[in-house]
Formats: structure tokens, C-alpha cells, sequence
């Protein structure tokens, strides 16, 4: 054989043993289709080629071409594929009753404890503690299950969510990967005079979310499981105007910074939002931009109101306010009636469980027309005016905080409510006055409704009532009494006060106001003790009550003149101011 056949042969078999080499390598241990499920079920052979080799081959030199813009959309991506994963497969848990949180930053976050845990478990462990605190005040089958929600999912009608700064990023002009080229040239012209112009503010990543529990540590949180999804979205927008326009967060420990908090709510009913912006600072020489452009990504919002807070406290809300668009406040309805919102007003978060406690209360209550109604603790006057259009032929309202009277005054006249009237005082003080009286602020004694014809409507705050106050009402002799509360617990010490003055409960109804969460609303309803069957509550009534120990609750200055012997005084119309919501 000749020289050139032997070398074309020796060429021919390198060129074989090539091959054989690349197809080990491609379809072996190491290659991406080893292992794989559908090229083993085409060969019947591990790691085998499949029919459609070529095109798998053609589909990675594809991915290789794509190089650095395929990873960056990959890693763009990325976020939202996790995020989705996350939320079905906890969605998948949940109705398994498995106890996988649906919240990705549930370890961190202090906003509600109880994501993980199913959410009729949820309900099962209230209704346990309901029962506890109050099974040595109620006879059988007076305290009822607790009433749930439906979808207890992005329930809050109001979002609060601070700012804070978090890494320090680069100023303007310096960062040259990162900023615009006409700040780069801005800058460059700068330096090129000397250095000549304003010195470039160090800039910080803007932070905004919830408090680790116990601490001043923010999680950044994008999504929330129960803030309502408009009002996530218009907090998330406030933040990017922020970054666009360089706007400082507030920074806690220095007291420094603009922009402190922003709070939003929304009309239940009506969708209508209010966005409060918290500054640090009267000076907002950016607000007519800063408006157009939250309009512009957040059309649903009706009005904005700039709320200023200089002071270093954790106090969110300041003194001082001024509306920069729209008319500074928002309406909602809550059964059937119609009420004004403004960035101070007190207005249950959790609207759907609100017409669900107020129509409990007004059942529990059981107005035939004739009684007369002491909302005590009234607040905007919510509780009282849903009793006045339920059946209470009169309703006196009492609350300390002046401008949430007046705000509830404005609200009677709103939805045409002339049986209610609302008086500015200590609730402790108004109802030992007419304790000692032994009228409702009425001409006679029957206009006033004495013994039979009185319901006392109370929702005090969370540390409860005080004796004297609880001393007073048992003194006028109310038919019922109805106490709605956000603390069980200071609730039933109450009650057990009341039992000892003669009233004895004979309804328990507990309502989940806030899911995922430790806290419960509770209604009692309790009528005096020796008007009840022997059957139905087994004792005599209680010790007699002594009005002269009624010393009232000194914790307001109001005057005598501001007890109401009559027509309650005139509002101010110009006088918008409303309490802060204390929840």
C-alpha cells in the first residue's frame, strides 16, 4: 500500500476515534442529557442519545449565543418565577392545613404573627380563649363562635408604612456605571471649574415595610398578605418618586431626613384613597411634581394631604397639615351610612368585620324604639349613629377628644341623623354627672327614659373603663348594657366588676376584626341580674351602688358647661381636625 492510502487510512480512523471521543463526552456523565429521563426513554439506555439529540444540541449553542443579555433576563425573571413558586405551592399548603407560612419574610416581619398557622385553627384557638376569660362570668351556651371571614386576606383598609435609608449608594455623577450620562456630564463640567457648585449629597437605598417585632430593624416588603393591594401598590409608588427625585428618607437616630411615613386608606365602599405623606419638614418645595407624578402611576387616588411631624418621637402623625390635592379626606359606608375620612380619623381598618360587629352589637342591643342610647367612648361616632338609624328613639354620644366629637357631629349631619347628638367630656365624669342627676340631660325624668328605657353602648379603649365609670352606669339602671372591646382581657376584668354590681352577662360574641394576628373584638352583652330566670342565671343581684364614690376620671379639663343639659353645642365647620387612630 502506498504512502498517501496508508496516510488517507490512518486519517480515516483518527477522524472515526473523534467522533466516538465526541460522542462520549456530549452523551456521557458529564454531558447535560445525562441522567435525563427523556433521552433514556428514547434509547433504553442510560445517558443515551435521544432521537432528537441535534435539536437539544442546537437549543444549548442557542443559550451559549445569547451569553450575558440571556442571564440578564434570566436573572430579571428570576424574582417573579420564586415569588409565583412561593405562592402556590403555600397556597397548596394551606389547604392541606400544613403549616408552611405564605409569606416570604414571615420570620422577620412583626406585622402579624400567625401567617403559618391554619386559618380555622386560627379561629379555634380565639374561641378558646374567649372562653377562658369569660366561662366563670357567663351561664351555658351564652358565648357564641366566633365569627370569621370568608377571605381573610388583604383585609386592611389602612396602610401606615415608614421609610428609612439603607445602603449608602454612590452621589449623583460619581458612580459613572450607574448614573445618566448628562449627570456624568454635569459633573465632569463641575470639576473642570475648580470643583465650583454644590457639593454631591451622599444618597442611601430607600427602605420601606414593617418593623421586626420589638425593634427599629425594617423589613422591605413589596407584597403583604394583608394590606389592601391598592394601598401596597400607592406606598410602593411613593418610594420610586422618592428615588427619582432624591427625596432623603428619615433617618431615626439623627432626626434627620424628609420623608418619614406614608399612610394610606381606602374607601371600602367607595374606592377612594387618601394618601398622607409625613415629613419631616414644612418645606416641600417638590410637592406639585410629587403629586402629578402619584397621580399619574396611581390614578385610584383622590386626595393627598402633606402631615408635618418634627418631632423625634414614634409618634407618626404631627400637628400641623395642608392639603396639596383634592379635598383633604375620603367617604366610605358602613351599614348604610355614609362617613368623611380624613388622615386623623379613627375608622376600623378591617371594614367588612366592622358592619359585621356593629350589626352584632345593634342585635345584642335590641332597640324597639323607645330606649335612649349612651354611646360612651364614642369616637367619630360610628357606633352611635348606626344605634340612632337601628331603632334608638335618642342617642347621646361622649368622647374626650374634641375634634372627634366635632367630627362625629359633622357625620350625624351628613347622613341627616337629628336623633343623636354628641357632647365633648371624660366619659367617666359625663356619666357620673348624670349618675348623680338621675336624668339623660332631658327636661323630666320620662323625657329622659329612666330604668328600662336606657342602653349603654360602650367601646372604651384598650386599657378598658374605669370603676367609677362602671359604677355610674350600673347607678342609672340601664336595661342592657353593651360593651364592644379590642381587649378581652382588660373586658372581662370589667365585667366581672359589673357582675358585682348587679348586671350578669347573657351574650358572649367574639369577632376575628384581625386575621393572622393574636388580636380579637368582643362583644358583651350584659341586663341586669335579678330580671333574669332563676333558670337561665342561678343568683340574687349584686351589692347596691353608691354614687357618692363616683369621683369621676380626672383625665379630661373639660368645664360643667360642656355637659350636655340639652341640645348639644354647634360644630365648627372649619375645623377638619380629627383624632389619630389608636388601634
Amino acid at each position: 500500500m502506498s504512502d498517501m492510502a496508508n496516510h488517507e487510512k490512518r486519517r480515516q480512523e483518527d477522524a472515526k476515534k473523534k467522533a466516538k471521543s465526541n460522542t462520549r463526552v456530549k452523551s456521557g456523565a458529564g454531558s447535560k442529557n445525562a441522567g435525563c429521563p427523556r433521552a433514556q426513554a428514547s434509547t433504553g439506555k442510560p445517558g443515551g442519545r435521544s432521537r432528537d439529540d441535534s435539536g437539544l444540541r442546537n437549543q444549548a449553542d442557542s443559550k451559549d449565543r445569547g451569553g450575558a443579555a440571556s442571564k440578564g433576563s434570566q436573572r430579571q425573571h428570576s424574582k417573579v418565577r420564586t415569588d409565583a413558586r412561593a405562592a402556590s405551592l403555600c397556597a397548596t399548603a394551606r389547604r392541606a392545613g400544613a403549616s408552611d407560612s405564605p409569606c416570604l419574610v414571615d420570620a422577620r416581619c412583626g406585622g402579624c404573627k400567625n401567617l403559618c398557622v391554619p386559618y380555622t385553627k386560627q379561629l379555634i384557638d380565639k374561641q378558646l380563649r374567649i372562653e377562658r376569660l369569660f366561662a366563670p362570668l357567663a351561664p351555658d351556651g351564652a358565648i357564641s363562635l366566633i365569627k370569621g371571614m370568608k377571605d381573610p386576606y388583604h383585609y386592611r383598609n389602612k396602610v401606615i408604612s415608614p421609610f428609612a435609608p439603607g445602603k449608602k449608594l454612590p452621589p449623583r455623577g460619581q458612580d459613572r456605571k450607574a448614573t445618566d450620562p448628562r449627570d456624568r456630564k454635569a459633573a465632569d463640567a463641575r470639576s473642570a471649574k475648580g470643583g465650583k457648585g454644590k457639593r454631591p449629597q451622599a444618597r442611601y437605598e430607600i427602605l420601606t415595610g414593617m418593623y421586626v417585632a420589638g425593634s427599629h430593624e425594617l423589613v422591605p416588603t413589596d407584597k403583604c398578605l394583608i394590606e389592601n393591594e391598592t394601598a401596597k401598590k400607592v406606598v410602593l409608588a411613593v418610594r420610586d418618586i422618592m428615588r427619582k427625585h432624591d427625596v432623603a428618607p428619615y433617618r431615626e437616630d439623627t432626626g434627620t431626613g424628609f420623608m418619614r411615613h406614608v399612610v394610606v386608606r381606602i374607601g371600602h365602599t367607595s374606592g377612594e384613597v387618601l394618601v398622607t405623606l409625613v415629613t419631616n419638614s414644612d418645606d416641600f418645595p417638590s410637592s406639585k411634581s410629587f403629586c402629578r407624578e402619584l397621580i399619574r402611576l396611581c390614578p385610584a387616588v383622590t386626595t393627598v394631604v402633606q402631615n408635618v411631624n418634627e418631632r423625634q418621637t414614634n409618634v407618626i402623625l404631627g400637628d400641623k397639615e395642608r392639603v396639596l390635592y383634592g379635598p383633604g379626606f375620603i367617604l366610605d359606608e358602613l351599614c348604610g351610612l355614609s362617613f368623611r375620612i380624613s388622615s386623623k380619623s379613627f375608622y376600623q381598618v378591617n371594614a367588612t368585620q366592622t358592619e359585621v360587629l356593629y350589626r352584632t352589637a345593634m342585635e345584642l342591643a335590641d332597640f324597639d324604639g323607645t330606649q335612649v342610647a349612651i354611646d360612651a367612648y364614642c369616637g367619630t361616632g360610628t357606633i352611635g349613629l348606626v344605634a340612632a338609624k337601628s331603632g334608638a328613639a335618642r342617642v347621646i354620644g361622649v368622647d374626650s377628644v374634641e375634634s372627634a366629637v366635632r367630627d362625629a357631629r359633622t357625620n350625624a349631619r351628613h347622613n341627616g341623623v337629628e336623633n343623636a347628638e354628641f357632647v365633648a367630656a371624660d366619659a367617666t365624669d359625663f356619666m357620673c354627672e348624670l349618675a348623680k342627676e338621675g336624668v339623660l340631660g332631658a327636661e323630666s325624668t320620662e323625657e329622659g327614659a329612666r330604668a328600662g328605657g336606657l342602653v349603654v353602648l360602650m367601646d372604651p379603649p384598650r386599657a378598658g373603663s374605669t370603676e367609677e365609670f362602671l359604677r355610674a352606669a350600673a347607678a342609672l339602671a340601664p336595661e342592657r348594657i353593651v360593651y364592644i372591646s379590642c381587649n378581652p382581657e382588660t373586658q372581662a376584668r370589667d365585667v366581672e366588676f359589673l357582675d358585682s354590681l348587679g348586671y350578669a352577662v347573657v351574650a358572649v360574641q367574639p369577632v376575628d376584626m384581625f386575621p393572622h394576628t393574636d388580636h380579637i373584638e368582643c362583644i358583651v352583652a350584659l341586663e341586669p341580674a335579678d330580671s333574669l330566670s332563676p333558670d337561665r342565671w342561678g343568683k340574687e343581684g349584686g351589692e347596691e351602688v353608691d354614687v357618692k364614690n363616683c369621683d369621676g376620671g380626672a383625665a379630661d379639663e373639660t368645664s360643667a358647661e360642656e355637659v350636655p343639659t340639652g341640645e348639644a353645642p354647634a360644630a365648627d365647620p372649619a375645623d377638619a381636625a380629627i383624632d389619630e387612630e389608636v388601634e
